[in-house]
C-alpha cells in the first residue's frame, strides 16, 4: 500500500457513527423523544423551585441515570461528576454575591453568619444559600438535557422528528445536512494546519500572529466548504430530494413499549420528587 493510501486509510473520519451501546446501557435504546419527553416536565417545573431538595433530588436522578444507562468514558463519568459539585458550589458563590440585600431575610440565623466582608459590603450564608439554589437550578436542567444529549445522535434525533411527529423531511434533513458541515470542517481545518507545518509555514507568536494563521487558514477552509455544499446540494439533487411530499426510511425509528414505560416513570418519579418537596416546605 502507497504512503498516501495509507495516510487516508488511518486519517479519522469525520463522519464515523458511535460504536453500538451495549445491552445494559439502555438509554442508548430508547427512541430520542422519550428522552426529552420524560424530563421536560421536571426541566419546566425546577425553573420556578426555590428549594434546594427538589433540584438537588433532579441532579442525583439525572447522574445516577447517566452513569447507569449511558455509554459514557470513565474519565467522562468522573469529570461529570466533580464538575457538577464544583460548578454547583463555585456557582452558588457567584449567584449569592449579586443577590439583593433586601431579598434576605434579616431574621434568620444564616443571616447573622458572615462569610466575607468589604467594607460595609457583607456576604453571608443567608444569600450563599439563595445562590446555591440558583446554581442547583441551573445544574438540575442541564443534567436532565443531557440525559438525551449524551446519548443521542444528530441522525437519530431527525429520523425521530420525521417520522414520529411527522416533521417536513424537507425541514429536517436539511438542518441535519447543514450539521454535518461541522465534522467536515474540523476535518478539513486539520488537514489545512497540516498542509501548513508540512510547508513549513511560521506566522510566529503571539496574538498577531494567531490572527495572521486564522486568516491564513479562512481562504483554503471556505474554497473547501464550498466544494462541499456543491457536493452535497448534487447528492440531494440526484437522490430527487424534494420531489415528493414523503420519503422511504432506510431505518426507521418506532415509539415502543419501552419508550412509554420510562416517560411515565419519570413523570411518576417527578410528581413524587415535588410533593415530597411541597410536604418538606
Amino acid at each position: 500500500m502507497s504512503t498516501a493510501a495509507s495516510a487516508v486509510a488511518t486519517s479519522p473520519n469525520p463522519y464515523a457513527e458511535q460504536a453500538p451501546a451495549p445491552p445494559a446501557r439502555f438509554l442508548h435504546r430508547l427512541n430520542p423523544l422519550a428522552k426529552l419527553v420524560g424530563p421536560l416536565p421536571a426541566m419546566i417545573i425546577i425553573v420556578f423551585t426555590r428549594d434546594h431538595a427538589t433540584p438537588l433530588a433532579f441532579v442525583v436522578l439525572a447522574l445516577v441515570l447517566l452513569l447507569v444507562g449511558a455509554q459514557l468514558r470513565a474519565a467522562v463519568a468522573v469529570a461529570l461528576v466533580v464538575g457538577t459539585a464544583v460548578g454547583v458550589l463555585v456557582l452558588g458563590v457567584t449567584f449569592g454575591v449579586w443577590v439583593d440585600p433586601t431579598r434576605v431575610d434579616d431574621t434568620t440565623a444564616a443571616a447573622s453568619v458572615v462569610l466575607m466582608q468589604v467594607g460595609d459590603w457583607r456576604f453571608t450564608l443567608a444569600a450563599y444559600l439563595i445562590g446555591l439554589a440558583t446554581a442547583l437550578r441551573v445544574a438540575a436542567i442541564v443534567l436532565l438535557s443531557l440525559i438525551a444529549g449524551l446519548t443521542t445522535s444528530g441522525p437519530e434525533l431527525v429520523r425521530a422528528m420525521v417520522q414520529n411527529l411527522r416533521v417536513p423531511y424537507r425541514v429536517g434533513y436539511t438542518a441535519l445536512a447543514a450539521l454535518r458541515f461541522v465534522p467536515r470542517f474540523r476535518h478539513e481545518l486539520g488537514v489545512i494546519r497540516a498542509a501548513h507545518r508540512v510547508r513549513g509555514i511560521d506566522t510566529g507568536r503571539g496574538p498577531v500572529a494567531a490572527v495572521r494563521r486564522s486568516i491564513s487558514y479562512a481562504i483554503p477552509l471556505l474554497a473547501s466548504a464550498i466544494r462541499h455544499a456543491e457536493r452535497v446540494a448534487l447528492a440531494m439533487d440526484a437522490r430527487a430530494f424534494g420531489a415528493h411530499e414523503r420519503r422511504t426510511e432506510r431505518i426507521l425509528s418506532r415509539w415502543r413499549v419501552r419508550d412509554t414505560v420510562f416517560v411515565a416513570a419519570f413523570w411518576l418519579v417527578t410528581v413524587a420528587i415535588v410533593s415530597a418537596g411541597i410536604l418538606a416546605a
